[in-house]
Protein backbone atom coordinates (compact mmCIF):
# COMPACT_ATOMS: atom_id res chain seq x y z
CA UNK A 1 0.00 0.00 0.00
CA UNK A 2 1.45 3.14 -0.29
CA UNK A 3 2.60 5.17 1.95
CA UNK A 4 2.26 2.03 4.44
CA UNK A 5 6.74 2.14 5.62
CA UNK A 6 8.66 4.98 6.17
CA UNK A 7 12.58 4.51 8.07
CA UNK A 8 12.05 1.00 8.70
CA UNK A 9 13.70 -2.32 7.91
CA UNK A 10 11.95 -5.58 7.02
CA UNK A 11 12.86 -6.93 10.38
CA UNK A 12 10.92 -3.83 12.52
CA UNK A 13 7.88 -4.33 10.31
CA UNK A 14 8.20 -8.56 11.14
CA UNK A 15 8.45 -7.11 14.35
CA UNK A 16 5.72 -7.36 17.54
CA UNK A 17 3.90 -4.65 18.45
CA UNK A 18 1.19 -4.27 21.17
CA UNK A 19 -1.03 -2.44 19.14
CA UNK A 20 -1.44 -5.84 16.95
CA UNK A 21 -3.39 -7.24 20.19
CA UNK A 22 -6.31 -4.34 19.84
CA UNK A 23 -7.13 -4.89 16.12
CA UNK A 24 -7.38 -8.43 14.39
CA UNK A 25 -8.38 -8.13 10.99
CA UNK A 26 -6.64 -4.48 9.79
CA UNK A 27 -6.84 -3.06 6.60
CA UNK A 28 -4.36 -0.18 7.10
CA UNK A 29 -1.11 -1.39 8.42
CA UNK A 30 1.68 1.45 8.73
CA UNK A 31 5.14 1.39 10.48
CA UNK A 32 7.57 4.12 10.80
CA UNK A 33 10.88 4.92 12.23
CA UNK A 34 13.78 7.08 13.15
CA UNK A 35 17.07 6.42 14.75
CA UNK A 36 17.65 8.53 17.90
CA UNK A 37 21.34 9.70 19.20
CA UNK A 38 20.24 9.64 22.17
CA UNK A 39 20.12 6.34 24.86
CA UNK A 40 16.21 5.13 25.47
CA UNK A 41 16.18 6.87 28.81
CA UNK A 42 16.23 10.52 26.75
CA UNK A 43 13.89 9.35 23.96
CA UNK A 44 11.49 8.01 26.45
CA UNK A 45 9.82 11.07 28.09
CA UNK A 46 9.20 12.49 24.76
CA UNK A 47 7.09 9.76 24.11
CA UNK A 48 5.51 9.92 27.05
CA UNK A 49 5.25 14.08 26.58
CA UNK A 50 3.39 13.13 23.43
CA UNK A 51 0.09 13.23 26.09
CA UNK A 52 0.20 16.92 26.07
CA UNK A 53 0.60 17.63 22.08
CA UNK A 54 0.72 15.76 19.15
CA UNK A 55 4.37 17.41 17.89
CA UNK A 56 3.72 17.02 14.16
CA UNK A 57 2.56 20.10 12.69
CA UNK A 58 1.17 22.23 15.29
CA UNK A 59 -0.12 24.82 12.52
CA UNK A 60 -2.41 21.91 10.89
CA UNK A 61 -3.30 19.25 13.95
CA UNK A 62 -2.75 21.47 16.99
CA UNK A 63 -4.56 24.86 15.61
CA UNK A 64 -1.39 26.69 15.71
CA UNK A 65 -0.46 25.83 19.31
CA UNK A 66 3.57 25.32 19.28
CA UNK A 67 3.94 21.70 20.92
CA UNK A 68 5.97 22.23 23.87
CA UNK A 69 10.18 21.93 23.56
CA UNK A 70 10.98 21.74 26.69
CA UNK A 71 10.43 18.69 29.28
CA UNK A 72 7.64 18.41 31.23
CA UNK A 73 8.51 15.96 33.37
CA UNK A 74 4.52 14.53 33.62
CA UNK A 75 4.45 11.11 35.53
CA UNK A 76 4.72 7.52 33.42
CA UNK A 77 1.56 7.27 31.25
CA UNK A 78 -0.96 5.31 32.56
CA UNK A 79 -3.76 2.90 31.00
CA UNK A 80 -7.38 4.78 30.26
CA UNK A 81 -5.47 8.33 30.18
CA UNK A 82 -5.68 10.64 27.50
CA UNK A 83 -3.48 9.91 24.82
CA UNK A 84 -2.97 13.33 23.32
CA UNK A 85 -4.13 16.39 23.45
CA UNK A 86 -4.41 18.59 20.37
CA UNK A 87 -5.75 22.19 20.14
CA UNK A 88 -6.80 22.16 24.00
CA UNK A 89 -9.32 19.08 23.75
CA UNK A 90 -7.63 15.91 25.02
CA UNK A 91 -7.82 12.92 22.57
CA UNK A 92 -8.21 9.37 22.82
CA UNK A 93 -6.93 6.75 25.40
CA UNK A 94 -4.17 4.70 26.36
CA UNK A 95 -4.36 1.48 25.63
CA UNK A 96 -0.98 -0.41 26.88
CA UNK A 97 2.32 1.28 28.15
CA UNK A 98 5.15 -0.23 29.52
CA UNK A 99 7.55 2.90 30.88
CA UNK A 100 10.98 2.99 28.74
CA UNK A 101 9.70 0.63 26.06
CA UNK A 102 6.63 1.21 24.28
CA UNK A 103 3.01 3.48 24.53
CA UNK A 104 -0.35 2.08 22.52
CA UNK A 105 -2.47 4.08 22.18
CA UNK A 106 -6.03 4.43 20.61
CA UNK A 107 -7.22 7.43 18.65
CA UNK A 108 -10.17 7.74 15.91
CA UNK A 109 -10.79 4.06 15.36
CA UNK A 110 -6.72 3.18 14.83
CA UNK A 111 -4.23 1.84 17.29
CA UNK A 112 -0.80 2.99 17.36
CA UNK A 113 2.33 1.48 19.58
CA UNK A 114 5.58 3.56 19.79
CA UNK A 115 7.89 1.20 20.23
CA UNK A 116 11.68 2.34 21.97
CA UNK A 117 14.58 -0.28 20.64
CA UNK A 118 18.02 0.50 22.31
CA UNK A 119 21.18 -0.31 19.94
CA UNK A 120 24.69 -0.76 21.51
CA UNK A 121 25.89 2.64 20.12
CA UNK A 122 23.86 4.98 22.42
CA UNK A 123 21.02 5.28 19.70
CA UNK A 124 17.34 4.72 20.12
CA UNK A 125 15.60 3.23 16.89
CA UNK A 126 12.21 4.69 17.54
CA UNK A 127 9.12 2.70 15.85
CA UNK A 128 5.19 3.46 15.17
CA UNK A 129 2.78 1.45 14.08
CA UNK A 130 -0.14 1.62 13.39
CA UNK A 131 -3.28 -0.64 12.91
CA UNK A 132 -7.15 0.18 11.61
CA UNK A 133 -9.84 -1.68 10.72
CA UNK A 134 -11.62 0.37 7.62
CA UNK A 135 -12.41 -0.26 4.69
CA UNK A 136 -9.68 -0.79 2.15
CA UNK A 137 -10.75 1.63 -0.45
CA UNK A 138 -10.13 4.44 2.83
CA UNK A 139 -7.02 2.98 3.67
CA UNK A 140 -4.54 4.16 0.82
CA UNK A 141 -5.49 7.87 1.88
CA UNK A 142 -5.35 7.20 5.70
CA UNK A 143 -1.81 5.74 5.13
CA UNK A 144 -0.51 8.88 3.19
CA UNK A 145 -1.91 11.40 5.58
CA UNK A 146 -0.58 9.33 8.30
CA UNK A 147 2.98 9.09 6.75
CA UNK A 148 3.06 13.08 6.40
CA UNK A 149 1.73 13.60 9.82
CA UNK A 150 3.74 10.60 11.88
CA UNK A 151 6.54 11.68 10.20
CA UNK A 152 7.16 15.01 11.05
CA UNK A 153 6.22 13.98 14.83
CA UNK A 154 9.20 10.68 14.75
CA UNK A 155 11.35 13.60 13.96
CA UNK A 156 10.37 16.17 15.90
CA UNK A 157 10.66 13.74 19.11
CA UNK A 158 13.91 12.79 17.50
CA UNK A 159 15.31 16.56 17.55
CA UNK A 160 13.92 16.98 21.02
CA UNK A 161 15.69 13.72 22.57
CA UNK A 162 18.89 14.53 20.91
CA UNK A 163 18.93 17.60 22.04
CA UNK A 164 17.70 17.78 25.81
CA UNK A 165 19.72 14.40 26.26
CA UNK A 166 22.53 15.88 28.81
Amino acid sequence: MIGDRWGVSDDEVSHPYPCDDFVTSSALQAWRGVTVRAPAEAVWPWVAQIRLAPYSYDWIDNLGRRSPREPAHLPEPRVGESFTTAGGRKLGRIVSVTPGEQLTATIIGAFMSYVLLPRDDNTTRLLLKAVMDTSRWVAPWVSVGDLIMARRQLLNLKSLAEAHQH
